[in-house]
């Protein structure tokens, strides 16, 4: 049987539990840093800084003198990716070197890994589309996606290393408000591209198609989106058993919602300043974290809970012998 070098590695050595919790959190917040960065080469125009992928231009992969500004912010965007892979590949190892590695974590690490490279690629096809709309807001979806394997990985670790084997159960229908509200967050998600792609912002400060939906439309689509995954999440918290982490989430999720509503409504009112719009877009990636960590508790105390303890069967006492009996 061949060995791989992780298997060598693990039948050699193990690393403490830290270590993977460390790589998980630190994934988490890569894959946050990655959509902020984004925005901060969207909004100051250096979407081509850096001409050409994957080096910089024809002749340098880093960015030259000439390029000033934007080539290095493109470029700085690229080297987070180097950051990003780096972290999951830190997660992998880790994962594997415990000594019981966990499978849903290690599944989870190299979905961050697939992630990874998909969002590369896709990156490489923004520069070379020269910066059409569409391939920005897949770039801008498979960001989120990592960050939804991140989030994953991340509970999956902590249901292993805490004892969750007894959660509150809330009632069915708060599993039924949580998939909805999981599902509300993802769709406004993808209507904020159709804002971002109709909108001012094209990421380079030459002219670049946009797409051909009417800005306010979209913006109000957008808005009512919002509302309802407002009320689903008052809902859900409403409903939850009062105590419970489901509950401590949603509360959580509302906060951070209502605050990303906060600034999306002032940078609709402002004309899209740079900085409110880099901040919707940390919001963003906050409120699908959380949507996804309410969604994960809620199931988690929906299914996970322990069956009932069966009944313990009488054992009838023994029998006395009968002295009339004619046992043999």
């Amino acid at each position: 049987m061949v060995q791989t070098p992780l298997s060598w590695l693990a039948g050699r050595y193990t690393w403490g539990p830290r270590s993977v919790r460390m790589a998980a959190v630190a994934s988490v917040v890569a894959a946050i840093g990655i959509i902020v960065t984004g925005g901060v080469v969207r909004v100051t125009g250096s979407g081509l800084g850096c001409p050409e992928w994957p080096a910089c231009s024809g002749n340098s992969l880093a960015p030259t003198a000439e390029m000033g500004l934007h080539g290095a912010i493109e470029f700085g965007n690229r080297l987070l990716t180097g950051v990003l892979c780096a972290v999951v590949g830190w997660l992998i190892v880790a994962a594997r070197l415990q000594r019981e590695p966990s499978r849903p974590v290690l599944r989870g690490a190299w979905a961050q890994f697939w992630v990874v490279v998909l969002n590369a690629v896709v990156g490489g096809i923004t520069v070379w589309m020269r910066l059409s709309p569409y391939i920005v807001a897949a770039h801008f979806l498979a960001a989120t996606l990592l960050l939804a394997a991140a989030v994953v990985t991340w509970e999956r670790l902590r249901e292993a290393d805490h004892d969750v084997s007894a959660p509150t159960v809330p009632p069915r229908r708060c599993a039924v408000l949580a998939r909805a509200l999981l599902v509300s967050t993802a769709l406004l998600l993808v209507v904020g591209t159709s804002v971002t792609g109709s909108g001012p912002h094209a990421g380079d400060s030459s002219e670049v198609d946009r797409m051909p939906f009417d800005w306010v439309g979209a913006t109000i689509v957008h808005g009512v989106l919002a509302v309802v995954c407002l009320v689903l999440g008052g809902l859900l918290f409403t409903v939850l058993p009062g105590g419970s982490r489901a509950r401590r989430r949603t509360g959580v999720f509302l906060a951070v919602f209502l605050a990303q509503g906060l600034v999306g409504l002032f940078q609709a009112l402002t004309g899209l300043p740079a900085v409110a719009v880099i901040l919707h877009l940390l919001g963003s990636a906050l409120v699908w974290a959380g949507a996804l960590r309410v969604s994960l508790a809620v199931g988690r105390g929906t299914t996970g809970a322990p069956a009932a303890a069966p009944p313990v069967a009488q054992v009838p006492a023994p029998l006395a012998r009968s002295t009339n009996s004619a046992d043999t």
